[in-house]
């Protein structure tokens, strides 16, 4: 019974993580929700002035971009240059998607929130 039980919720969580991954076209429709944002990175950009952020826009060039991860410059050491590595790749982004400006975003923090998806 015990094993029944544990690979029910075994499955059952596994079901939740596939149901939260979100194609980046569609993120606008879970703003304010934790989820994982999946999708091409077609454009980045480093500002050196400011909070020094780095942004991560997917599926299209800025402004026409459907979401951006953001890392500001407190964190970017621990990425290494993310307008370069992540450029053109697919990632997977995981944390709480947030509205800026119209677009939905997630400000990353820590490098196990981006993932390279597998195609």
């Amino acid at each position: 019974m015990k094993t029944a039980f544990a690979l029910s919720l075994a499955l059952a969580a596994q079901t939740l993580l596939v149901a939260d991954t979100i194609p980046s076209a569609k993120a606008k429709e879970y703003v304010g929700r934790d989820g994982t944002v999946c999708g091409k990175v077609a454009d980045t950009r480093y500002l050196e002035s400011g909070k020094r952020p780095t942004f991560l826009n997917f599926d299209e060039r800025y402004p026409n971009h459907t979401f951006t991860a953001v890392i500001f410059g407190e964190n970017r050491a621990k990425f290494g240059a993310p307008e370069k590595d992540y450029l053109e790749k697919d990632i997977c982004v995981t944390g709480k998607i947030e509205d800026y400006n119209g677009k939905p975003q997630i400000v990353v923090t820590d490098p196990q929130q981006i993932k390279t998806a597998s195609k």
